[in-house]
């Protein structure tokens, strides 16, 4: 596969201007908590996950359970997530990487344009995103849905998306900034979104969760960001 034949299936990568917001929920689970304002850099994020397309075009071969080259891949753990991006950065003289979980956040609730909603564009799950609710238990392909304020689809349900940073039970002594947090000593990642599996309150935008990195799942995918 030609480098030519990767660019054909990259996702519109859209630039987030910084800024500062709070992180967190108040009336949310432990994990949630407490609220802090965290300031974030400048840097790009894709407009969808990515899909099964870009995936097979890299990697030669598509874990996904439901098939669909315009489908979020899923069944991908961190690990395989970090060896694609990897081979796509060799390929193509790239710098793409997994979002902190700030970053993931602050794009989700729309960054300078920061709402309150409750899932990433809407008070409606089934404006924005595919949940247990609407999804008829399956992935649906990308962008069928309404965007937040920034552009960004697929947010909210769909399939969960690992981010960079290791996991921890709270937000004490977390980064104040756009960095990854990536000390401490779990060994568990970040996903965050919510997925098609789920009910709606999986789905909301300052709802976490962890999963060991080795782990894939079919409701499991990813979505690239990059440092300007």
């Amino acid at each position: 596969m030609t480098s030519s034949s990767f660019n054909d299936f990259l996702p519109t990568m859209i630039s987030v201007q910084g800024g500062i917001f709070l992180m967190g929920s108040e009336t949310g689970r432990d994990s949630e908590k407490p609220v802090r304002e965290v300031l974030i850099d400048n840097f790009e994020l894709a407009q969808i996950p990515v899909n099964q397309a870009l995936w097979i075009a890299v990697m030669g071969e598509n874990p996904s359970k439901f098939k669909g080259h315009f489908r979020p891949v899923e069944r991908v753990s961190w690990d395989m997530v970090q060896q694609f991006i990897a081979k796509l950065n060799k390929e193509l003289g790239e710098s793409f990487r997994l979002p902190s979980e700030a970053e993931w956040e602050y794009a989700a609730r729309g960054g300078v344009h920061l709402s309150d909603f409750l899932y990433a564009g809407s008070n409606r799950l089934e404006e924005v995103g595919w949940f247990h609710g609407n999804s008829h238990g399956e992935t649906k392909p990308l962008g069928l849905k309404l965007p937040n304020a920034l552009g960004f689809y697929d947010m909210s349900g769909n399939v969960w998306e690992w981010c960079q940073d290791k996991w921890h039970n709270h937000y004490k002594h977390a980064p104040l900034s756009s960095q990854a947090w990536e000390t401490g000593d779990s060994v568990a990642r970040v996903v965050r979104g919510g997925t098609w599996f789920d009910d709606s309150q999986y789905c909301q935008i300052s709802f976490r969760s962890l999963y060991h990195p080795t782990l894939t799942h079919f409701n499991m995918g990813c979505r690239l960001s990059r440092t300007p």
